[in-house]
């Protein structure tokens, strides 16, 4: 039986910075408040008019060269975003126009800050089933197009960028499990109300502002801890793994707090926990791409290690999976 395996990973991060002193300028916030209560002291934005399939591109051009494959090699491409360029087509087809993969099956995954988890889980059993060889999994966001700047509780907790993996079929076996849940009936506590079939687009959405992250932070920090405990725990079940084999534990950057209730609720030391919260605040499915890509850069992932992606998101959906690299 086939299983897959990641040979490249890359990412890519827009230039502008938008620090916590910029916010005290556009808000009633402050660094000290900001950095207590997330963990976060900087995140990127785009520039105006960009879209996620740039982001996309950027970041796969990079994976696409370590794994020193060309785009004609790929013959599936899926791209998680809850900032797609359009509603329709999907980012993932705009993204294949790009690199000109015209070979590739190519679709996007909407399961927000999980969402590079999902899309891994997805290219992992469509590799391992033998419908394709080589994919591209991507997370990238443009949050800032979604974001309410007038909005302190909020505004202070989203970025911008995108994180690639390239996954081949192997016969080593790499991905050892995945777990994915959801719960819809709590849907409300992080949403976009308005730019769907429900609710089309009008002058009163717009008034009211509508399209932007609507959150309800202390509702969702009880949640995320206790189902990003539960998602990784199953996977380590699954693996016949313990706490004490994983190497490296990559949980969603979306708050520290939250890092840090999860990690200790896992009795997992915080050096083998990756946290990069801190430069760009939490880009939702791109997170977790671009937390690997950069752990691995780093030389925090080495030949056999264990590492564990756990993520958690508006849905609510969480998703966790544990990976020998090989």
């Amino acid at each position: 039986m086939k299983s897959a395996r990641i040979v490249g990973l890359g990412k890519y991060l827009p230039s502008k910075i938008l620090t916590n002193a910029d916010l005290e300028k556009m808000v009633d916030t402050s660094d000290e408040w900001i950095t207590t209560r997330t963990g976060i002291k900087e995140r990127r934005i785009v520039e105006k008019g960009v879209g996620s399939s740039v982001l996309a591109y950027e970041a796969a051009k990079v994976a696409l060269k370590r794994a020193d494959l060309k785009p004609h090699d790929i013959d599936l491409i899926i791209v998680a975003s809850i900032t797609p360029d359009n509603q329709f087509p999907s980012t993932a087809c705009y993204l294949q126009h790009h690199l000109k993969a015209r070979r590739a099956c190519c679709f996007d995954i909407s399961a927000a800050c999980a969402g590079f988890v999902y899309a891994l889980s997805c290219a992992w059993q469509f590799i391992r089933g033998g419908l394709y060889k080589n994919a591209l999994v991507v997370g990238s966001e443009v949050l800032s197009s979604i974001t309410d700047w007038q909005d302190r509780s909020t505004c202070v907790l989203f970025g911008d960028g995108a994180g690639a993996a390239v996954l081949t079929a192997s016969n080593k076996e790499s991905f050892l499990s995945a777990y994915m849940g959801g719960d819809g009936s709590q849907a409300e506590i992080l949403i976009l109300p308005a730019g769907g079939s429900r609710i089309s687009a009008s002058e009163e959405t717009v008034s009211k502002r509508m399209h932007y992250i609507k959150m309800k932070g202390n509702e969702l920090f009880r949640v995320a801890v206790r189902v990003m405990v539960q998602a990784a725990r199953r996977v380590l079940k699954q693996a016949e793994l313990e706490s004490q084999d994983i190497n490296l534990f990559i949980p969603h950057q979306a708050n520290n707090r939250i890092i840090d209730a999860v990690a200790k609720r896992l009795n997992m030391p915080l050096d083998k926990v990756y946290v990069n919260i801190a430069r760009y605040g939490n880009m939702s499915s791109a997170s977790s791409a671009v937390a690997l890509c950069e752990a691995w850069e780093e030389g925090r992932i080495k030949k056999d290690d264990i590492v564990v992606l756990d993520t958690f998101g508006g849905g609510l959906v969480w998703g966790s999976c544990a990976i020998r690299w090989v």
